[in-house]
């Protein structure tokens, strides 16, 4: 099977289904006469840029996060304005908190993005550890973030 038809499989899948796990997922597919293995799903979730992400119920499902025609920097300004609750500097490192279930959502829009700012990301639940070259540049994001974090801001700029 080719893999645009197989992730065109998925796309469609995790779009009509509540789907939250890679066992789900593979099984929907074998439903749909699409073997693969995991080691294969996991390359396509990771090449889809599929997450898991609170649906309107509140419960985590896969979903592809790209936003339509914004560009990915716009995305993730909005994402910060929605979803950041906190967001404190240690050092080289910045500590962002989340509505709950958002984290891995906000860290995949900032690891997509390839920041220079960005050494490295690590998600939780709701908190994201942002990894910076030096402390500099750490506050220098650290302040990009509070301003998208504060809606009086936000609207200002």
């Amino acid at each position: 099977m080719k893999k645009s038809t197989r992730q065109a499989k998925i796309e469609q899948l995790i779009s009509q289904y509540t789907i939250t796990t890679q066992e789900e997922l593979m099984q929907r597919l074998k439903d749909n006469e699409i073997t693969a293995t995991q080691a294969t799903i996991s390359r396509d979730i990771r090449e889809m840029q599929i997450v898991k992400a609170a649906d309107g119920n509140g419960n985590l499902r896969y979903t592809i996060f790209k936003a339509g025609n914004k560009s990915e920097e716009l995305r993730l300004y909005d994402t910060i304005h929605e979803v950041v609750t906190n967001v404190s500097q240690v050092e080289f490192m910045n500590i962002i908190r989340t509505l709950p279930s958002d984290g891995n959502l906000l860290a995949a829009i900032i690891d997509d993005l390839n920041l220079p700012e960005v050494a490295g990301t690590l998600a939780g639940h709701d908190t994201i550890f942002i990894v910076s070259p030096s402390t500099k540049i750490a506050q220098q994001f650290n302040q990009k973030i509070v301003e998208h974090v504060n809606a009086d801001l936000y609207l200002e700029k």
